[in-house]
């Protein structure tokens, strides 16, 4: 008689409970998940993209068309299609635009390649190519680029004024202000989009002030600023400690020294020329008059990091006493001036010597729509920064886009096997930047795309979409519409990186207790039995 196999015992490596999803469906169900959010995106993309209304859980609604403002208000939490948040948090913060292009990019090449995982083709012959095609990608656009536009539909009106307003931030005179940052501290609603002003300097609101306030000037030019850490109030007596007199003339004597001590300081100030005075700390209803009857300018209670920007465009330091100040603490500008905008005053420091920052004043109708002012000029900032710092522009519009399309489909055809379809993938997928500007400017995308391809082949590899003339193309180059090569680059390279990272996930390990809300530590054996020993139960006997 045979003996019977023995009984293989069963292993259990996971908790019950645990989720796993393995092979081809996990791998496909990652790429429907991404394809999902660039669908989200996909309408918010090129000069006619549509605007998005989010409302948070506290009810705050915010109106924008920005891709990683979106995606960072939308909490997604599917784990491989947070990977295309993090590729547009990346792209942000690297180079300030094309956040919704590396988005659409990284879905649209696991949208093109879907097919082949479906038929068994390995994943790591798709990574191969597309490594390939990413490198070819580069080397393109560094051979064609040349020693942007503001997209948001909001602005879109206002695009000859914000556009000056963007230079003039970003090309002051001098080679240290090149690319200088914009400060965003000031907005201010009401008026309209026009009434926004460009400050080459720094600026805040009017701080609290005593009466004292309206008698001093509001003018100066070229002034000595003196910033202070200092109090200059006179404190009630019940603040301080407690002092035991036997005769009126002796509480006399506490009072006038107390007085003593605050004119001490206030003529060691006047003794430095200092014409504007800003502290951090209180200046009092008689230091303010005293301040207007010697024509000093004084703000006090100023932000701390209001009066830090202040002293690093006038100069000088923040002086934690009144005594021993010299020049060389004391900062200077061109032009100082309080000055009425809208419902608010401010105080504004123009012609700064160390200034390398400006501040842009924002004017809007509501709250949401200067925020959404805010980050178009953000995107349109770093893009003109960009372009001038490195010296270098490439056609926008997809014009780059059909020109790698069109270069990597001709190296394909000179490479046999599988990865000749890979690279005609990424080729295909790259024309999804100038087909969804197409149809979100109402425009019939497949003749755009045909007319574009033809352009293209016959060397012409500046021409783009045009969403306003007759024809739907144009050389992009002539019309001024740029963009840094650098917004590319890491765009691509970044969207490729992201679909092979995807595409080398084959399951997925879910814990159950990562599902629950919050999960807390797992107390010890034995906490509950005593903690609720004695508990609801009367003394024991002894």
């Amino acid at each position: 008689m045979q003996r019977g196999l023995p009984m293989q015992p069963t292993v259990v490596l996971l908790r019950e409970g645990t989720d796993t999803s393995q092979g081809n469906p996990q791998l496909l169900s990652n790429i429907s998940a991404c394809l999902a959010i660039s669908e989200t995106l996909s309408s918010t993309l090129g000069p006619r993209g549509m605007d998005k209304l989010i409302v948070n859980e506290r009810g705050e609604a915010q109106i924008t068309n920005d891709g990683a403002t979106i995606l960072k208000l939308l909490d997604i939490v599917h784990p491989a299609a947070r990977t295309l948040v993090d590729i547009a948090r990346a792209q942000d913060a690297e180079v300030g635009d094309g956040t919704t292009s590396v988005v659409l990019l990284a879905a649209q090449f696991l949208k093109e390649v879907r097919g082949y995982i479906e038929e068994g083709v390995s994943p790591h012959i798709i990574m191969k190519g597309f490594r390939k095609a990413s490198q070819l990608a580069e080397e393109r656009i560094k051979a064609i680029q040349i020693t942007t536009s503001m997209s948001s539909k909001l602005i879109h009106s206002e695009k000859p004024f914000f556009s000056n307003m963007v230079v003039d931030c970003c090309s002051e005179p001098g080679s240290k202000r090149l690319g200088r940052v914009a400060h965003w501290g000031e907005k201010d609603p009401g008026g309209g989009m026009q009434d926004s002003l460009l400050i080459r300097g720094v600026s805040f609101k009017k701080t609290f002030t005593y009466a004292g306030a309206e008698q001093q000037p509001k003018s100066f030019r070229d002034p000595l600023i003196l910033s202070l850490n200092v109090e200059l109030e006179l404190k009630a007596e019940k603040d301080n400690a407690e002092v035991r007199v036997e005769a009126v003339k002796d509480y006399q004597a506490i009072v006038d020294a107390e007085w003593e001590i605050i004119y001490r300081k206030l003529e060691a100030i006047e003794k430095t020329g200092a014409k504007v005075v800003l502290s951090k700390l209180p200046i009092g209803d008689l230091a303010t008059q005293w301040f207007a009857d010697r024509d000093i300018f004084c703000a006090g209670r100023v932000p701390a990091g209001d009066l830090r920007r202040v002293c690093q465009a006038v100069g000088g330091s923040v002086q934690s006493t009144c005594s021993d100040i010299a020049r060389e603490h004391l900062g200077t500008c061109g032009r100082f001036e309080e000055r009425q905008v809208g419902g608010e005053r401010y105080n504004i420091f123009e012609e700064c010597p160390k200034a390398q920052t400006c501040t842009l004043l924002l004017r809007g109708g509501a709250e949401q729509f200067i925020e959404e002012v805010e980050r178009s000029l953000h995107d349109a900032i770093m893009v003109v920064k960009r372009a001038i710092r490195n010296g270098e522009v490439v056609a926008g519009g997809g014009a780059v886009e059909m020109d790698l399309s069109a270069h990597i489909r001709k190296h394909a055809l000179s490479i046999p096997g599988k990865q000749q379809l890979i690279l005609t993938a990424f080729a295909k997928a790259l024309e999804i930047i100038p087909r969804q500007i197409c149809d979100n400017a109402g425009l019939d995308s497949t003749d755009i795309l045909n007319k574009l391809r033809m352009r293209h082949a016959a060397g012409n590899k500046w021409f783009g979409v045009d969403v306003d003339g007759p024809e739907g193309v144009r050389d992009n180059m002539e019309a001024f519409v740029w963009e840094p090569p650098l917004v590319k680059l890491n765009a691509i390279s970044s969207a490729t990186e992201a679909a092979c990272l995807i595409l080398s996930v084959d399951e997925t390990v879910r814990n159950p207790q990562s599902e629950a809300q919050n999960p807390g530590p797992k107390a010890p054996p034995g906490a509950a039995a005593r903690a609720m020993r004695g508990r609801g139960r009367g003394m024991p006997r002894r």
